[in-house]
C-alpha cells in the first residue's frame, strides 16, 4: 500500500460521526470540529434546544448535522439514537463518547442514586453506544474509530471530593483498551483522549466549588478545547490507521508532580 508524504490527513468526507454529551462543553468543540473536516454530525445529549441551536449552526456554515434527544442512562434511547442516527445521515463510522458528569462528593457521602448515575453515564453508556456502533460497522464489513473521552484523574487523584468520577474514568481507558483488542480484526480503532482540567461546563462547576485550582498547576491555567482539536482529528483520521487500545493524555502537565 502506498501512502502519501506525509501521512497526516484529517479529510472526513463521507463520513457520520455521533457525539455524545454535545450540548455543552467539549462536546460542542468536538462537533464543530469533526463537521469542519467534512463528517456528517449526529449531535446527541438531553437538552435538545442546545443541539438544534448547535445543528443550525453547523448547518448554516456549510457542514451537515442533526439533533437527536438522548439520554445516556436510558440503553433504548442510546440504540434508539443510533439507528436515527443511521437513517438521517448514513452509518456511523466515527463515536466521541463525550458525554459525562462529576462525582463531586466525598465517597462516604454519596447516595446510592447518584453512585449509580455516574455509572451509568460515564461507563455503561460508552459501553453501550460502542458495541452498538461496531456491530453495525462489523454488519457492514466497514472500518471505524471510536474516541473513548477519559480524564487525566484517572492516573491521579488528588483527594479533591471525585472517587467515583477518577474511577469512572479509569474504567473508560480499560474499556478502550479491551474493545481495540476485541475488534482490532475488524478494523475498528478504539482509543481514549484523557484530558485535564479544561474549559467546560463541568469544569465552571468545579471552579465555584473549589475556588482557582489553577495556582497548583506548573502553568498556572485551564486548558482551551481548541487545544484538544489536533488529537482527536488524529484519533479518527486515516493517519491514525495503526493506533488502537491508546489513551492520549492532554494535560499540560497538570498531572506532572
Amino acid at each position: 500500500m502506498t501512502y502519501p508524504l506525509p501521512n497526516n490527513s484529517t479529510d472526513l468526507s463521507g463520513q457520520t460521526a455521533f457525539v455524545t454529551g454535545a450540548s455543552s462543553g467539549l462536546g460542542v468543540r468536538f462537533a464543530k470540529v469533526l463537521a469542519s473536516q467534512g463528517a456528517k454530525v449526529a449531535l446527541a445529549a438531553r437538552r435538545i434546544d442546545r443541539l438544534q441551536s448547535l445543528a443550525q449552526e453547523i448547518n448554516e456554515a456549510g457542514g451537515t448535522a442533526a439533533a437527536l434527544e438522548m439520554d445516556a442512562t436510558d440503553s433504548d434511547a442510546m440504540k434508539a439514537a443510533i439507528e436515527k442516527a443511521q437513517s438521517e445521515l448514513g452509518l456511523v463510522s466515527i463515536l466521541v463518547n463525550n458525554a459525562g458528569i462529576p462525582d463531586a462528593q466525598r465517597a462516604h457521602k454519596m447516595e446510592t442514586d447518584l453512585i449509580d448515575r455516574v455509572i451509568d453515564i460515564n461507563v455503561r453508556a460508552p459501553f453501550i453506544l460502542s458495541c452498538e456502533v461496531a456491530r453495525r460497522l462489523i454488519a457492514s464489513n466497514a472500518p471505524g474509530r471510536i474516541v473513548n473521552i477519559a480524564s487525566s484523574s484517572a492516573y491521579t487523584y488528588s483527594g479533591e471530593g471525585a472517587a467515583l468520577y477518577s474511577v469512572s474514568k479509569a474504567a473508560v481507558v480499560r474499556i478502550t483498551e479491551t474493545l481495540a483488542v476485541e475488534w482490532s480484526r475488524y478494523g475498528i480503532n478504539v482509543n481514549a483522549i484523557s484530558p485535564g482540567a479544561f474549559e467546560s461546563e463541568m469544569m465552571d462547576g468545579m471552579l465555584e466549588r473549589m475556588g482557582d485550582i489553577t495556582q497548583h498547576f506548573p502553568r498556572k491555567r485551564i486548558g482551551n478545547p481548541a487545544q484538544l482539536d489536533s488529537t482527536l482529528l488524529f484519533l479518527v483520521s486515516p493517519s491514525s490507521d495503526a493506533v488502537t487500545g491508546t489513551s492520549i493524555r492532554v494535560d499540560d502537565g497538570q498531572g506532572v508532580r
